[in-house]
Order: structure tokens, then C-alpha cells, then sequence
């Protein structure tokens, strides 16, 4: 076996991390933990913002499905997804509970903090990055690189604008996507990549609503209105069908929630390809359309077609508003075609909304310009992670696991970078 001696080990490093959410300080943590100098800069008064966001109403973590379910959830690289497999749902949990917070699956299958809250988890994770030497400099804002290479900030200290000009032995970009720009992702970063020849693809809207054209009367009676215990499906571009049992919310522009943004993906396509997107809802996926037409034809004696489908199937108000706006009064009226349009109302999608109302982004970053550990290969010694990268995935804990094993792939390609550096 090999013997070291002290010239085997690298020297401390000085290492740049520009993001401080769960990417840029999982890749810190890793730097700092390998002994280099690691100084986080974010553009926002204080790191971890959007992960703060994320936590509200429940903190959920990760997911605890099968891993090979877990990452078919992901429309990423082959690069990705061994990050996730390097990193999966299991060793997060394992690293939470290293941070002294316990964790609980719930119903769904989705992972929670057992206070369901973000902010202890961010204050533990910020005690530990302080511990390991990690400085943080919130209020720089990156303008890019000098002539010589440098990093030029943008930086607000003791109240008093300035200039800045970093060095640093490595670098590693967390900028995030151009969701939520408030809370700093704004996708500023992407001329600044593309001036250096790197492949930027467009940053998209992803876990999103889209634009419906409802009348007057549906927006005024029902916007706000919860679509629960549906079945939600559409066909990708390939002609591959895609549902799921879940849940919408009905709003003034048009359709959001749960089950939406899980085919967010495949409508956001078809919009792109098509210029509209079908979405179907089936309002009672529990009964088969025989039943349906069963319980249509017994006699409604005194009731209303409304009140009697109400009682028969127990139809929420605005289940049966939606059945008016989106069905002829021919269909209505003909139990058969009645049936079929419960089992699948077809909305017209004719728009995503604006990427900053989305919550996440889609596009970023090519995979064909990082090497094996997420280094850019035109730009050596900057890495690159989380949400600028292009992949995608649904909420449910999905998009926060992708950052943190992105984060962490990206912090040892930057230790194994620096070694390598110092036996050359």
C-alpha cells in the first residue's frame, strides 16, 4: 500500500460558490469538509431563501418511493441521474437526521422534517457550514468575469454600494433557474455563460398553471375552487399517454395545482409543438362509465338534472359547473355522452403562465458542456449545479433531492479538481 507523506496533501484552496440554496451549500459543505476555503455570495440579504419558501405549509424534503420510480420522476441526463443514485432520497434523509431533525414519511409517500418546518434545518445547516470555516456574503450580486478571469460583484457592505473583484481557485455557479425572481433566481446568468460559448438552453416555466379561457360566470363563482379526487391526463409529444389521481385548483386565468404541475412537462411541450394543450379530467375515477350511465338512468322524478347528479355521485358544485362550461346542452341531456364527458372533460390549455409565477424552471445549462463532475468544459475550474442545470421533475420533494445531489456531485468534482491540480 501506497505511503503519503505531507506533500501528498493539496493545500488549502481558495473556492467561490455564487447561489446559496441547497446546491451552492451542499457543494460548500463538501469543499469545506475536503479542508479548502469555501465563501459563499448570494445576491439576497440572506441564503436559502427559496428553500425557506419550499418549507411553507411543510417542509417536504425528499420522496420515499422505490429508487427506480424515484428517479424516473426526472427528465435529466444519464450524468443526473447517477448523481441522484450517488445521492439518493435515503442518504438525504440520512444526512438530515445528521443534523439533528428527524424525518417522517407521510400518506403520500413524501418525506417531511417531523416539525414539517425549513428553517431549523437551514439554521442547523448553517451552524455546521460556519463550523467548517464556510463565509457567506450575501448582498453580491455577479456581473461575470474581469479580463484576468476574476469574479466582479455587485455588493452592498455597511450600507454603502460597491464594486468587488474576487480570485478563487475554483468556482462553482448555483444561480438557480428564473422562477420566483424576488427570491433571487432570475436567470441573469444566462448571457454570461453564453458570452463564454457555453450552451444555455431556454429556462422554461415547470411545475406551473396554464391559461384557460372560462367564462365569466366560472371565474365568478368558482375561482379559488378545489377539483378533488380527479383523474388528471394528457399525451406528451411522443403520443404516450400520462395521468394521474390528484388534485386542481380552478382559477381566474385558468387551471393549477398538484396533479397539474406533475404533467406540466408534457402540456408545456404540446403548447411549444402544438400552440394549445389538451388536459382531460375524468371527475369520478372510481366509477366505470357503465355505472355512470346506470345510475343516469334512474328516474330523477322532482330533481333537477343538477341536484340529481349531485346526489347520485356526489358531485362538488364546481365538478358540475365545469360539466355546463365544457359540455353542449345535447350532451347534457344524453345519459351515454353524459357519462363520457364525466370520465373525460377536455380543457383547452392555451397558455403556460410567466415563468416567475411557475415553481420551478425547465432548460439551463446543457449536459453536453460539463464533463464528469459538472465541470464546464470551456471554462475550466467552474462547476455548475442545481436548478441552472437542464433537467426537470415534479414537486413532491423531487426538485429540492435533484439540488442537493447536484450541489454535492458538483463539491467533489471541485475537490477531486484541486487535487488533481496539485499532483500536476
Amino acid at each position: 500500500m501506497k505511503q503519503f507523506d505531507i506533500f501528498d496533501i493539496p493545500p488549502t484552496k481558495s473556492v467561490a460558490i455564487i447561489g446559496g440554496g441547497p446546491a451552492g451549500l451542499m457543494a460548500a459543505e463538501v469543499i469545506a469538509s475536503a479542508g479548502h476555503a469555501v465563501s459563499v455570495y448570494d445576491a439576497m440579504p440572506s441564503v436559502g431563501r427559496k428553500f425557506l419558501l419550499a418549507g411553507v405549509g411543510g417542509m417536504n424534503i425528499t420522496h420515499a418511493e422505490p429508487a427506480e420510480d424515484f428517479r424516473a420522476r426526472y427528465s435529466a441526463s444519464a450524468q443526473f441521474i447517477n448523481s441522484l443514485k450517488q445521492f439518493d432520497a435515503d442518504a438525504l434523509r440520512q444526512w438530515v437526521h445528521g443534523l439533528g431533525v428527524d424525518t417522517f414519511v407521510g400518506t403520500s409517500g413524501r418525506v417531511f422534517p417531523t416539525d414539517m418546518k425549513a428553517a431549523p434545518l437551514l439554521r442547523a445547516w448553517l451552524h455546521r457550514l460556519r463550523e467548517l470555516g464556510v463565509k457567506i456574503y450575501p448582498r453580491h450580486r455577479w456581473l461575470g468575469w474581469s479580463e484576468q478571469g476574476d469574479l466582479n460583484f455587485s455588493a452592498q457592505e455597511n450600507g454603502n454600494a460597491i464594486t468587488k473583484t474576487i480570485n478563487a481557485d475554483a468556482l462553482v455557479l448555483a444561480l438557480g433557474g428564473a422562477s420566483w425572481q424576488r427570491l433571487g433566481s432570475n436567470g441573469a446568468w444566462v448571457p454570461l455563460l453564453r458570452e463564454r460559448s457555453v450552451q444555455v438552453n431556454e429556462l422554461v416555466p415547470s411545475n406551473c398553471g396554464f391559461d384557460v379561457i372560462w367564462s365569466e360566470f366560472l371565474i365568478n363563482q368558482h375561482a379559488g375552487a378545489p377539483l378533488q379526487g380527479v383523474g388528471l391526463s394528457c399525451v406528451d409529444a411522443q403520443g404516450m399517454p400520462r395521468q394521474i389521481l390528484s388534485e386542481a385548483i380552478i382559477s381566474a386565468y385558468g387551471i393549477e395545482g398538484t396533479g397539474i404541475y406533475a404533467l406540466s412537462k408534457y402540456l408545456r411541450e404540446n403548447l411549444a409543438e402544438n400552440g394549445s394543450a389538451l388536459l382531460n379530467i375524468d371527475l369520478l375515477p372510481d366509477f366505470s362509465p357503465e355505472k355512470i350511465v346506470q345510475k343516469l338512468n334512474k328516474p330523477r322524478e322532482k330533481n333537477s338534472l343538477s341536484n340529481f347528479l349531485r346526489k347520485q355521485f356526489n358531485l362538488s358544485p364546481v365538478k358540475l359547473a365545469l360539466l355546463r362550461e365544457l359540455t353542449s346542452k345535447q350532451t347534457f341531456e344524453n345519459p351515454a355522452l353524459l357519462a363520457m364527458a364525466i370520465k373525460k372533460l377536455s380543457v383547452t390549455l392555451t397558455a403556460t403562465r410567466p415563468i416567475d409565477e411557475a415553481i420551478s424552471s425547465a432548460g439551463g445549462v446543457a449536459a453536453k458542456e460539463l464533463d464528469a463532475s459538472y465541470m464546464l468544459k470551456k471554462i475550466p475550474g467552474v462547476f455548475c449545479a442545481g436548478e441552472m442545470l437542464d433537467w426537470d421533475a415534479p414537486t413532491g420533494g423531487y426538485l429540492l433531492t435533484g439540488c442537493f445531489a447536484s450541489g454535492r456531485a458538483a463539491g467533489n468534482g471541485v475537490v477531486s479538481y484541486l487535487r488533481a491540480a496539485h499532483v500536476r
